[in-house]
């Protein structure tokens, strides 16, 4: 994994700075932030796609912002393929696995048990068959076995994200089964609204990842749900 533990922090910096003022990203922006994360997208490449938007940007006759970070989309998966056939036949001994800074044993720990903690008390849905509240206390019980795991020795990064992200999905699974359908195509709809002006800009299988990633996070925080990777310590 590479130490971009910060990756969503610098982005949405990075977005503000070049736009010149705060804005709030829209979940949309976030869920943009985790397909590129997800897809491996170097923050790297991120920041300079930011970079190279708001350069195009600027020199056109308008006063109005940027006020989403999708207008960036297309330059930031330029900025990518740029770096990746730069770097084709580079070294990966460069690639350190080593623990980043600032992410300790003790936070870890803490991180796991405390989102352990949330996940018994909340009032997820059920339906036939289909039991939120089980699903989050076999998520909590195995959340408690890897905090413990941890305390006992080093963790090695990137092993404990892979199973955090399997976590994750699983729990997504069940509370896309257990909502009710018209809630389902509610949030389909906003995130089809929010998307249009951009579908042009993203090739479809962005499109694609992009709104499931928007289901994701909206169906997390109508549960009140944490995030159950790493990058959300």
């Amino acid at each position: 994994m590479e130490n971009y533990f910060n990756y969503f922090t610098e982005i949405e910096e990075q977005f503000q700075r070049r736009r010149g003022g705060i804005l709030l990203l829209s979940t949309l922006d976030w869920a943009l932030i985790e397909t590129w994360k997800d897809a491996g997208i170097p923050l790297e490449a991120v920041l300079r796609g930011i970079d190279g938007a708001f350069e195009r940007y600027e020199k056109r006759p308008t006063a109005r912002k940027v006020n989403s970070l999708a207008y960036c989309a297309q330059e930031v998966l330029a900025a990518a393929e740029e770096m990746k056939e730069a770097a084709v036949g580079a070294s990966s001994s460069d690639k350190s696995s080593a623990k980043p800074a600032g992410f300790q044993t003790g936070d870890i720990v803490t991180f796991l048990r405390r989102n352990a903690d949330l996940l018994l008390t909340a009032k997820l849905p059920e339906r036939p068959g289909i039991s939120g509240g089980a699903a989050a206390r076999a998520t909590a019980g195995t959340l408690r076995e890897l905090a413990s795991e941890v305390e006992k020795g080093s963790p090695h990064l990137e092993d404990l994200e892979r199973r955090l992200t399997v976590l994750e999905e699983k729990l997504f699974a069940v509370l896309l089964a257990a909502t009710p359908d018209d809630e389902i195509v509610a949030v389909r709809a906003e995130a089809d609204r929010e998307l249009s002006p951009y579908r042009r800009k993203m090739p479809a299988a962005q499109i694609d990842q992009l709104q499931k990633q928007y289901l994701h996070k909206r169906l997390l925080e109508k549960y009140g749900l944490p995030r159950l990777s790493l990058f959300y310590m």
